[in-house]
């Protein structure tokens, strides 16, 4: 049986299936490893109503304000929404966006659990404050957890550096940090890389993510793929 083919040819193709209501994760952090690319052609495609998970809500327009400022968002959840995320704050004083706060190694562990099958955990961080609130709460040897829920999404928008055509992945430096849990946790992953080589040319030795939790590569940036 033929191997699926991974790879489109534009963002715009990469994205046009992208239904209203979907939930969407989004990699990067501090500005590092953000599917920028994608982002821009989800904007233009228009998808409405979307449920994102992501460390922040953009700076400006850049990174996911793009999607705030043309309203396409309903719900957040996030670590830090960040000081430059202007559209997303005029939405939540406004009441029109919905905000789920999570602590960062906790928004972290939450999609770590998804992608290994764990459907919740018990964390002692937030115990006594409003992260608290209406979870279930057990004492284990003495000391106060929260129950956690798995988190997961219809689909990961990632960046990686370089991608093979199985959609083998390796990323470049900081662009590691989110992107490679939210392979694991999403139903479909789309990932932007710089460049796409030759199945066979990765050494298996630097691949993070394996293609087994990728279903498209498009190219972004730096060479074409041959």
């Amino acid at each position: 049986m033929p191997l699926k083919e991974k790879v489109c040819l534009s963002i715009d193709a990469a994205v046009a299936d992208i239904p209203d209501g979907a939930t969407i994760m989004f990699g990067g952090f501090g500005g590092a490893g953000f599917p920028n690319n994608l982002i821009q052609g989800l904007a233009r495609q228009g998808a409405k109503n979307l449920s994102v998970i992501s460390n922040n809500c953009g700076t400006g327009e850049g990174e996911l304000g793009i999607l705030f400022k043309n309203k396409q968002i309903r719900r957040v959840v996030a670590a830090f929404p960040g000081p430059g995320a202007k559209y997303f704050q005029e939405q939540f004083d406004a009441g029109e966006i919905k905000l789920e706060l999570v602590p960062q190694g906790i928004l972290c562990e939450r999609m770590r659990a998804y992608g290994a099958g764990i459907p919740a955990f018990f964390s002692p961080v937030g115990v006594g404050t409003e992260i608290a609130r209406g979870k279930e709460e057990r004492e284990i040897r003495g000391k106060r957890y929260i129950l956690e829920q798995a988190l997961g999404a219809d689909y990961a928008f990632i960046r990686a550096h370089r991608a093979d055509h199985m959609g083998n992945l390796i990323y470049r430096k900081a662009a590691r940090n989110f992107n490679p849990i939210m392979a694991t946790a999403a139903k479909f992953t789309i990932v932007e890389v710089e460049e796409i080589v030759p199945t066979g040319e990765l050494d298996p030795e630097t691949i993070v993510t394996p293609s087994i939790f990728v279903d498209r590569v498009v190219q972004a940036a730096g060479k074409r793929y041959v």
